[in-house]
């Protein structure tokens, strides 16, 4: 779900896009439904969007964007799109203060949408897109919260200080996710293990009471391909269904982060020997 590495080099990273998917799965299809505008895939066609992911994050939301741009509901809003876009990051974060936002214009050009910060608004985006199919991300909650533990409740504090503020954008994403999840959605109270496991319980029941019946699938990754084939009306494609998880990828990252927390230290090691070596040179 966090791709906040994503902002910085690669080199200094020694890893990949956190979020990278297998490149055999986006190989995506020609949507079922589409207008005309231009995707991720240099293909023309107008968009709304027509798929709502109302699921938490860590609920397989990256298999499903995965899925979803195969079966040709592409591009598919995720929140790495928050840091591949400075705007999608202001944009949200506005709305995480309070502000209102154009979803219309936040979602221009996606075909579907998942994945936290998307998922907090799917009531709003319901309201602006009636027709959308919403889709429940589901797993259980105590293997959620015991993935959010391990994964990105760990990403921000590891931020150094130094790097938010020498790198905007990165500091903005923080600011963001900060807001949008841990403060808005989880209501600053993860470490509460089960006001947590209340709060996914009551997510799922708050979405089948909002959404109406025929427009709701609540989908385990584990489920593959059959039930969200059927509910979109779309043939079952002939590969797996994708399992993209990204959870050794972010603890990964994570242990770069605190790495470089220690740069200013060392550099300014390096400068006081320098000058101290130089001092002893000129004295020889």
């Amino acid at each position: 779900m966090f791709d906040v590495f994503g902002s910085l080099p690669q080199w200094a990273l020694g890893v990949d896009s956190v979020f990278r998917a297998p490149k055999a799965l986006l190989v995506p299809r020609k949507s079922p439904c589409s207008t005309r505008a231009v995707n991720l895939y240099g293909e023309t066609y107008n968009m709304s969007l027509k798929i709502i992911g109302a699921g938490p994050g860590r609920t397989g939301t990256l298999s499903l964007k995965t899925a979803l741009e195969h079966l040709g509901y592409a591009p598919c809003h995720h929140m790495k799109s928050c840091f591949e876009g400075r705007q999608q990051t202001q944009w949200f974060l506005q709305a995480a203060q309070g502000g209102s936002v154009d979803w219309r214009q936040v979602f221009s050009g996606y075909e579907a949408a998942v994945d936290w910060p998307a998922a907090a608004y799917y009531q709003e985006l319901l309201e602006v897109y009636p027709d959308a199919k919403v889709i429940f991300s589901d797993r259980s909650p105590e293997d959620w919260y015991e993935s959010v533990a391990s994964t990105i409740f760990r990403v921000l504090p590891a931020i150094p200080g130094w790097l938010r503020r020498t790198v905007p954008h990165i500091d903005r994403v923080a600011l963001m996710v900060d807001k949008t999840v841990w403060k808005n959605e989880l209501n600053d109270q993860f470490e509460n293990r089960a006001a947590m496991l209340d709060f996914f319980e009551r997510r799922r029941q708050e979405v089948i009471a909002a959404v109406p019946p025929q427009q709701l699938l609540i989908h385990s990754a584990a489920e593959g391909w059959g039930p969200l084939c059927a509910f979109l009306g779309v043939e079952v494609p002939s590969i797996p269904y994708p399992w993209v998880n990204e959870g050794a990828r972010i603890r990964r990252g994570v242990r770069v982060l605190k790495a470089l927390s220690y740069v200013p230290s060392v550099l300014l090691l390096a400068g006081i020997l320098t000058v101290v070596y130089g001092w002893v040179t000129l004295s020889a």
